[in-house]
């Protein structure tokens, strides 16, 4: 209710851009998707909206451009659809295979492939038609296991262009 009544005071005097922090912080999933359509209600009125944000999805929702940054540098910009297909392509496959297959798999799916991230015995592969590139990897490989495909997101690039481990800098 807090975040409501700060969102509405925002608001209240009708302003031409509005600067949110983390908009959407300890909302519940209705009441973040009924500020999520109170702001694209401003941004179809001309309201510039500058948000930060470390919701990815919230991200895609509400921005027509973008930048990540990491360590305080912009690593990328640009639209939502154009970052995605450019860093990770349209789907994600995730597949198990065992560590010592790994680099085989993904240099026999070549440029099948717009790049890939290794989680322990799980490996995300990025391309441009996930079917596609689970039939390559199923015949590659034989003992992977497909989990999953799945629509790139702006997550996948984020975790692409920044690493996916914790780091302590």
């Amino acid at each position: 209710m807090q975040r409501r009544v700060q969102i509405a005071r925002a608001l209240i005097n009708d302003p031409d851009v509005v600067l949110l922090d983390e908009p959407t912080t300890g909302l519940d999933p209705q009441a973040r998707h009924l500020v999520w359509a109170r702001l694209r209600a401003l941004k179809s009125r001309g309201v510039t909206l500058v948000v930060t944000t470390h919701y990815m999805d919230e991200a895609e929702q509400l921005c027509d451009r973008l930048v990540v940054m990491d360590a305080g540098h912009i690593v990328r910009e640009g639209t939502p659809p154009a970052l995605i297909a450019d860093e990770v392509g349209g789907d994600v496959v995730e597949v198990a295979v065992k560590a010592e297959r790994m680099d085989a798999l993904i240099q026999a799916l070549g440029s099948a492939i717009v790049g890939w991230t290794r989680r322990t015995d799980v490996l995300w592969l990025y391309g441009p038609d996930g079917a596609t590139v689970a039939a390559l990897a199923e015949a590659a490989e034989p003992s992977c296991k497909r989990l999953a495909i799945r629509r790139a997101t702006l997550e996948d690039v984020f975790l692409q262009v920044t690493g996916h481990n914790l780091r302590e800098d």
